[in-house]
């Protein structure tokens, strides 16, 4: 999967191609059926198959702090794009000059000026252009001016209902951690590198993962049991809390993860965290020593939970 960053970089060989336009946050059921339907136009038609993604996300740009927590931060994203069937991303930078584009202008320029889009598969609920004007079908009448298809998405379900990232947000943000699996079709998971940290964890017998948390706002918070990859060829049992630490500092948001019966240097290394179920909100404890029991009880209950999902 070839990974065309801005507009500037789109070259005459990235003519002619299937495409998809969207957030893909989370890359969950909805995102690998549609890109499906998308791998399988490509072979009809012949051509390689292009997602084109945002970086910020729109709701990002327009909200800033009060934008919707992000389910995958673009690594994350790109890296679960790669497991697809898929030959390009095309990440445009959404600024000021993006967002002021007619729905006309944008689909002139990029879309057949740019990709020569074939076909284009988009959703009922599909809004493009400034201010969202553009529509499903303000895209379909631009498709029959310009010589591309426009093909509807196919609507994903679990549960009876759409699966969509707004869903996930909201199983996580009610501990509905299962739901959320079944929405994404794997745990839920954050990937960091180990950073240096205080070191406070070695003192009171729970030394600690510390890994870089780089977005806005977590989609959850609390204490968690975990699996871990990325230390050994297999998945580590752990407990891990996400949040500010408000016996410590209180300052930011921390991922920090104990590993159950394992000792090395971690520091620098790329590991994946995946959230398997809450054992309980954070709360600020009156001493330390207060805060290292509550962690031996909470390691105790992480190793019942995960000994009873292995």
């Amino acid at each position: 999967m070839k990974v065309i960053r801005g507009w500037h970089n789109v070259r005459p060989e990235h003519h002619g191609c299937v495409a998809t336009i969207g957030n893909f946050d989370g890359v969950h059921l909805g995102h690998r059926a549609l890109i499906g339907q998308l791998a399988a136009l490509g072979r009809e038609r012949g051509v390689p198959t292009t997602l084109v993604t945002f970086e910020p996300q729109p709701q990002e740009f327009f909200a800033g702090e009060n934008a919707p927590p992000r389910l995958t931060r673009l690594r994350e994203k790109l890296a679960a794009l790669r497991a697809l069937p898929l030959d390009r991303v095309a990440l445009l930078r959404f600024d000021a000059s993006l967002c002021a584009m007619s729905p006309i202008e944008f689909v002139e320029s990029f879309l057949v000026a740019g990709l020569g889009v074939r076909v284009v598969v988009a959703g009922d609920d599909f809004r493009f252009g400034y201010r969202g004007e553009g529509n499903f079908d303000l895209l379909v009448s631009l498709g029959g001016q310009h010589g591309f298809e426009v093909v509807r998405r196919e609507t994903c379900r679990v549960r009876d209902g759409r699966v969509s990232s707004s869903w996930v947000r909201d199983a996580l943000a009610n501990n509905e951690l299962e739901i959320a699996r079944e929405l994404l079709g794997r745990p839920y998971t954050v990937s960091g590198r180990v950073a240096h940290g205080d070191r406070r964890g070695r003192t009171i017998g729970f030394p600690t993962l510390n890994i870089a948390f780089r977005r806005r706002r977590p989609a959850l918070r609390g204490v968690y049991a975990v699996r871990v990859a990325g230390l050994e060829a297999r998945m580590l049992d752990a407990v891990a809390n996400l949040g500010t630490r408000p016996t410590v500092d209180g300052r930011g948001v921390v991922l920090e993860v104990h590993v159950f019966d394992w000792s090395g240097d971690a520091y620098g290394r790329c590991v994946d965290v995946s959230f398997v179920e809450k054992i309980r909100d954070e709360r600020t404890f009156d001493s330390f020593d207060a805060l290292r029991i509550r962690i031996g009880r909470d390691s105790a209950r992480a190793r019942e939970i995960l000994g009873r999902s292995a």
